[in-house]
């Protein structure tokens, strides 16, 4: 098949390529640690000039030989190479959004060999205080492009990551979202606080310890938060009950676990009811399961998980701005 479209999804610590053809179909995909915090750095010949700046060497690196057989390709990326350190900067876009407001509003910068970078701009929620998304809008956009327009009204999308995103959508757009920086936390606590001393990061997911976890942020009931329960990963050590090994684990639980208990009580009086919505999950599979697992002990019992979320929905951003002829 023939290539219509090549798509970057260029976060702070990666770059993913991806070649498309018609409908989004993924031709060929590349992985680079060419995120906009560790760009390349090594001078190279560019479109007959010696160029050092990195984000003109990752784009060569990711797609240069791409648009040497195919220069009229179009290129749209999504992500943080949008934001104010990245390549240019994409302004947000106010909720509620969709394809058709993100598609007609992206920014552009023309790279060295001559071809523009359409940049997808992230996503503003403005209140008393704003959140912000970069990248996940792409992914959520995606997703709701293959669903019946009905399907937000009792529908969450949840990005896990270091800043996890769970989104409310209706009609098509992205209406509402609340971000846990839960993935950031964990990281810091295991690496630069006194809980990490005792931890060893054993081989194998300890699903009894991360289980465990859950079920004591689960059993404050809201009452009292993290800050207060997150010391048992040290104690419990101190006393023999949990082993160095699962010490990682259990306080990956009880993080998310304590994130979960409060999205499940904000859902509830969002939607003034007892029950949970359905949840589709973006992202990383190792992390997804974890949270699958920790969402069915909170009480969400349906969820799904998303696949080709990024592609499918940088495929209908740059159909929507026009660029695939």
């Amino acid at each position: 098949m023939q290539a219509q479209l090549i798509a970057l999804d260029w976060g702070t610590t990666s770059l993913r390529a991806y070649k498309l053809a018609a409908g989004g179909q993924v031709l060929e995909q590349r992985s680079l640690s060419s995120g906009i915090m560790q760009l390349p750095c090594v001078p190279r010949m560019i479109a007959g000039r010696m160029c050092a700046d990195g984000f003109e060497l990752a784009f060569e690196e990711a797609c240069g030989d791409w648009l040497d057989a195919q220069p009229e390709l179009a290129v749209i990326a999504c992500g943080m190479v949008g934001s104010a350190q990245g390549w240019r900067e994409a302004a947000y876009c106010d909720t509620p959004a969709n394809v058709a407001n993100l598609g007609t509003s992206l920014n552009r910068v023309r790279s060295l060999r001559g071809v523009d970078v359409h940049i997808v701009p992230g996503v503003i929620q403005r209140s008393r205080l704003p959140n912000v998304m970069r990248g996940e809008e792409t992914q959520v956009l995606g997703v709701l492009q293959s669903l019946p327009a009905s399907a937000g009204d009792n529908l969450l999308i949840g990005l896990p990551g270091s800043h996890s995103k769970w989104v409310e959508v209706a009609d098509g757009c992205i209406i509402h979202f609340d971000t846990f920086m839960t993935g950031e936390l964990f990281a810091v606590l295991s690496e630069h606080s006194i809980l990490g001393r005792t931890q060893e990061r054993g081989a194998a997911f300890d699903s009894d310890a991360f289980d465990r976890g859950v079920q004591v942020a689960l059993s404050t009931d809201g009452d009292i938060g993290p800050l207060s329960t997150v010391f048992s990963a040290r104690s419990l050590g101190l006393t023999g009950e949990l082993s160095p090994t699962e010490q990682t684990d259990y306080l990956s639980g009880l993080l998310i676990g304590h994130e979960l208990v409060a999205l499940a009580g904000v859902q509830r009086l969002r939607r003034n009811s007892a029950s949970l919505p359905s949840i589709i999950l973006i992202g990383n599979s190792q992390l997804c399961a974890r949270y699958r697992r920790a969402l069915d002990a909170c009480g969400f019992a349906r969820v799904s998980l998303a696949e080709q979320a990024t592609e499918r929905g940088l495929w209908h951003l740059a159909e929507a701005a026009g660029l695939l002829g």
